[in-house]
């Protein structure tokens, strides 16, 4: 398959293309790589798509948000998250639909603070709720025998390490396995989560 991994300089994203590129074309877009997208401006996701062409599957594994407990959040960081890890996304399969092939695949990334919230992330588990929810309804009206699953990654060992939280998660190289069985019709319309990760990773 062609394949388009959005995120794919990050640490999941690293790790998704390099799963992926064993078997499929992969192209790279990111906000610092060759192929460049900021996914908070929908003309940017345009120029992108318009750039890459036609793709069997569109992969997102950008999107970011601001940690830090209610009281802490003002409107920018809302804004910002909401237009970035939330509408970001939304808008991936909003324009991409015209640029998946026939059969093709969306894969959009949530993440456990979804049905794990803290204090601290309280809008981080409204986007990745929100992302969820999107994934559900969505997949339910797309063209062309076109699927969408979405990811909820574990914490990532890599990322847990370089915040100084110790030596928890899973590697970044198994959350990647995730992302390579949402390109299947068995995933339409799921949300693929540790639960997937412990069954079908060893």
């Amino acid at each position: 398959m062609r394949i388009l991994v959005i995120g794919a300089t990050g640490t999941i994203g690293s790790a998704v293309s390099e799963l992926l590129s064993r078997e499929h074309e992969v192209i790279k877009a990111s906000r610092n790589g060759d192929i460049q997208v900021d996914i908070s401006n929908p003309a940017s996701i345009l120029s992108m798509y318009e750039n890459v062409g036609k793709v069997d599957a569109i992969v997102s594994t950008a999107g970011s948000g601001a940690f830090g407990p209610l009281d802490a959040l003002n409107d920018d960081d809302f804004s910002f998250g909401l237009g970035n890890k939330l509408m970001g996304q939304v808008n991936l399969v909003r324009f991409g639909r015209d640029y998946l092939n026939d059969d093709g695949f969306f894969t959009l990334t949530s993440g456990i603070l979804a049905e794990q919230p803290n204090p601290a992330s309280v809008l981080i588990t409204t986007l990745n709720a929100g992302i969820e929810g999107f994934g559900r309804a969505a997949a339910l009206g797309l063209p062309r025998n076109q699927s969408l699953a979405v990811v909820s990654p574990p914490m990532v060992r890599e990322t847990a390490i370089k915040l100084g939280w110790g030596q928890g998660g899973v590697p970044a190289a198994d959350v990647a396995e995730l992302y390579a069985l949402s390109l299947s019709k068995n995933s339409h319309g799921t949300v693929l989560g540790v639960e997937h990760l412990c069954s079908n990773v060893t």
